[in-house]
């Protein structure tokens, strides 16, 4: 490899950064200016210089790679050992333990038996890393050259995302949606969380903070639902969730800051870039599961000898050099799912005694066990009736639910456009039941007369309203009946069931990652020490960014492929929207329900005619009056003590 770079060497050998580059840099810690000493971007400086090749210090084509786990985040890790490292894709296997890849991320199913999705995923434009990885993954419909994204910005340029209905209540009625209902001192208590220090923050809960007139506004009810956080969740974790998404506050309420995929996660996503991975001739072994990691643990490091699998039964180690590579997707949010159909509840009651002892969890408890360095998983996969929720996938025949659905929708179901926009949350359900239809058709062979709709609820403790029943304890029909009752329509049940194939899933780990934590209670990417050992997923700890996203998964894969190899390449940090002055401006008027903020009249006084007078949000607010007038007041009498003071110094 040295041949390469031999008309750079001069440059390259006398450099203190070359073969030393911080590969995760935190935009919380850096500060932003220029000089001899910064030749690489800012933290969160995105853009088209961060798309350079890295120039390798040493080739790793005779490096065999094993990645534990083939969701969203071991796919990613494969790419990037594939692009940037530019490793054979025949030296590169996936170990999964599950009989399908994708992970959480699923779609399966048909229209005769019901087709089965456990969750989704709302997009954000500001994935940096997952539009990286997507820009060069082949459409799944559009023909070369065009790519994932290129399909993906095609269908929502054109197709704008927004909800009419985000909130229901009183057995169908639309509630109205429009305001966040936050006082001045709630209010104020998100601005102080936003100051506050993120390691000041260990182990908190939200109730630990927040009020309950907190609790009871609009505000919670569209987060909550919207990110599936509960009130004992982590206070740390909703604080991160809060600067990750400051630019979409203003579209939290009708949805409008989000896009949504064509078709389900599975076929957008996971399958095409299963297909360009094993088109590079990357291996996929199935229905393997790794129990533990032969590690080597001295003062000069830790390093993988082995894998021990079960194959079929029986142990089978795979043995791993010191120039190989091993990446480990710690936890799973979905595993030990129990499902149900409409006559077959999906659990007969919550059983906690058995938090955390499935294989899935096995493997990152093995690692712990082993060094403090590889954090604590039972801080995340021991109380399951506070991770759990469980969600029902309908694929309907015309019927009377279906004409209800029509009510809720900005575009007819059937016309390819936005249905719902996102989740209608059903406000007086004692479960909290929100239900969604995305564009349809959902799957790719669906037949034109089949809508597929997601059902979920985040209250697994209470009995319905109308069945007296926990909703993990009800059958799909009991679940049908209890939607059919809160949209008003409990009279045409019988047709509904008749045309309605319901499949639950209950997930007892699904919000696991939101559980209260520590700092080191989530394992590093390359943990101290680990010399071909990664940890990737939802479970490892980064520097500014939230969990259960793809945009995470994507990042912690290329972190752990830069890092482990030393590539010559940053990851960006986290999109910079909580920095920029527009978008603070624009969530202040948003958290005060579009009503003009403590001096936002002088503001505009200030910059009217300016260059930066379109910073401020929106227009100008004619209910703000009173408020403006002192506003003026303050600035006339600040305009008298500056004309004063010029007296004074003899500039008059």
């Amino acid at each position: 490899m040295k041949d390469i770079t031999k008309k750079f060497d001069k440059v390259l050998n006398a450099s203190p950064y070359y073969n030393h580059v911080d590969h995760q840099p935190d935009a919380n810690k850096d500060v932003v200016r220029n000089g001899p000493d910064r030749p690489m971007p800012y933290a969160n400086q995105n853009g088209n210089y961060q798309r350079n090749k890295p120039v390798l210090a040493k080739s790793f084509e005779n490096s065999k790679v094993y990645i534990i786990g083939s969701g969203i985040a071991g796919l990613s890790a494969a790419y990037y050992f594939l692009r940037d490292a530019r490793i054979p894709g025949k030296n590169i296997t996936f170990i999964e333990q599950l009989p399908i890849d994708g992970g959480s991320m699923d779609g399966s199913g048909n229209a005769t038996d019901g087709y089965l999705i456990r969750g989704g995923r709302e997009m954000d434009m500001t994935y940096e890393n997952l539009w990286d990885m997507f820009q060069d993954i082949p459409a799944v419909e559009l023909p070369e050259p065009y790519s994932v994204l290129d399909e993906y910005r095609l269908l929502n340029d054109n197709d704008s995302n927004y909800s009419k209905a985000r909130l229901i209540h009183n057995k169908g009625e639309v509630k109205d949606f429009s305001k966040f209902g936050l006082s001045k001192k709630d209010q104020l208590a998100l601005v102080k969380l936003l100051l506050k220090k993120k390691e000041d923050l260990d182990d908190l809960t939200i109730t630990d903070y927040f009020s309950s007139t907190f609790l009871a506004s609009n505000f919670w009810t569209f987060w909550r639902t919207m990110f599936a956080f509960e009130e004992w969740h982590s206070l740390l974790e909703f604080k991160l969730y809060m600067h990750r998404f400051l630019h979409d506050l203003d579209g939290l309420n009708d949805l409008s800051a989000l896009v949504f995929p064509k078709y389900n996660q599975y076929d957008t996503f996971i399958s095409p870039l299963r297909k360009f991975l094993t088109s590079k001739g990357v291996q996929l072994q199935l229905n393997t599961l790794v129990k533990d990691v032969d590690l080597e643990i001295t003062d000069a490091g830790k390093v993988v000898k082995g894998l021990i699998t079960v194959q079929d039964g029986k142990d089978v180690v795979i043995s791993v050099t010191e120039n190989d590579y091993v990446v480990v997707t710690t936890g799973s949010m979905t595993e030990d799912t129990s499902y149900g159909n409409n006559t077959t509840a999906p659990i007969k009651k919550v059983d906690n005694s058995t938090s955390g002892h499935s294989p899935g969890w096995k493997l990152w408890r093995n690692l712990a066990k082993k060094s403090v360095v590889f954090g604590k998983p039972e801080k995340f996969c021991s109380d399951i009736e506070k991770s759990a929720w469980e969600s029902a996938t309908l694929t309907c025949r015309p019927s009377a639910f279906v004409d209800k659905l029509k009510e809720y929708s900005v575009n007819d179901p059937y016309s390819g456009k936005t249905v719902t926009g996102g989740i209608i949350t059903i406000t007086d359900s004692n479960w909290l039941m929100s239900f969604t239809c995305n564009r349809q058709p959902h799957f790719p062979t669906q037949p034109d007369d089949v809508l597929v709709v997601w059902v979920y609820a985040l209250f697994m403790d209470k009995d319905g309203n109308y069945v007296k029943k926990n909703m993990p304890e009800c059958t799909g029909n009991e679940i049908l009946a209890e939607l059919c009752y809160h949209l008003g329509i409990e009279d045409k049940l019988d047709n509904v069931i008749e045309n309605t194939i319901v499949r639950t899933s209950f997930m007892p780990y699904i919000t696991s990652m939101f559980m209260p934590r520590a700092k080191g209670d989530r394992p590093a990417i390359v943990p101290d020490g680990c010399k071909n050992l990664g940890l990737i997923g939802q479970f490892v700890e980064t520097n500014n960014d939230v969990v259960f996203t793809m945009e995470s998964s994507v990042r912690t894969a290329r972190v752990a492929v830069y890092q482990l190899l030393n590539l010559n390449k940053q990851v960006p940090d986290v999109y910079p929207s909580q920095y920029d002055i527009r978008h603070l401006l624009k969530a202040t008027k948003a958290l005060n329900d579009n009503q003009s903020f403590v001096g936002e009249g002088l503001l505009r006084k200030l910059l009217k005619g300016t260059y930066y007078e379109h910073i401020l949000p929106g227009p100008h607010n004619p209910g703000a009056v009173e408020e403006e007038k002192k506003e003026s007041f303050l600035s006339e009498q600040f305009n008298k003590f500056h004309e004063w003071m010029d007296g004074v110094r003899g500039k008059k």
